[in-house]
């Protein structure tokens, strides 16, 4: 059955966010619907869907960019339905994204083991890495974001100098984001995004 990787409609968006977001990511790690959709309307952010014939879900990505949509642009969120993971679909959409955004520079976030942590977390944060390597990722530096540690991995060759993938990389979350640290130092403590803040 063919599958379309195309962008959702607003009823869709929501349905996402509710089903399969929340599903996926923890609360630290996912922006207030009403922000996606404010940088969607400002055309900083592609919220796509992998479809089959039906127009059933079967996995999203979306793309954090920059305005003009030149430079960098960071895969913000990648998941493959519950029903659906461990068949090649997160791998199939990968492959789409690079040959859309490969050119201009495809680096996303996957969490870096926690010395000392949850074992099976440890694990599963490991695969998640190996994942992305399989698929033409590379870590290139470290970050933060979300009050949590990260690997930042780039799609493809990696440039000799990392300063303007690191400055594309900061630009994108916007002066406002004081929990973001591109790169993050081995000592420095991540701090909590601002929707956590608001609740403790």
């Amino acid at each position: 059955m063919e599958k379309t990787l195309r962008p959702m409609t607003l009823p869709e968006i929501r349905d996402w966010y509710e089903k399969e977001l929340s599903e996926a990511f923890l609360p630290e790690e996912r922006k207030p619907l009403e922000d996606i959709l404010a940088l969607e309307e400002a055309g900083r952010y592609v919220l796509l869907g992998l479809f089959d014939g039906e127009n059933a879900l079967l996995g999203y990505a979306t793309i954090w960019k920059q305005p003009e949509g030149e430079e960098l642009v960071l895969l913000d969120y990648l998941g493959v339905s519950a029903r659906l993971r461990n068949n090649g679909l997160g791998a199939k959409i990968l492959k789409l994204l690079a040959q859309r955004y490969g050119k201009q520079g495809l680096i996303l976030e996957s969490e870096t083991p926690v010395p000392g942590g949850d074992p099976s977390e440890n694990d599963i944060r490991r695969r998640r890495i190996a994942f992305y390597e399989r698929n033409g990722f590379t870590t290139v530096y470290e970050i933060a974001t979300c009050g949590l540690r990260w690997n930042a991995m780039l799609w493809g060759p990696v440039p000799d100098g990392l300063d303007a993938v690191m400055a594309a990389h900061r630009a994108l979350y916007g002066p406002s984001r004081t929990d973001v640290r591109v790169p993050l130092g081995p000592d420095e403590v991540p701090q909590l995004p601002y929707w956590m803040k608001e609740k403790s």
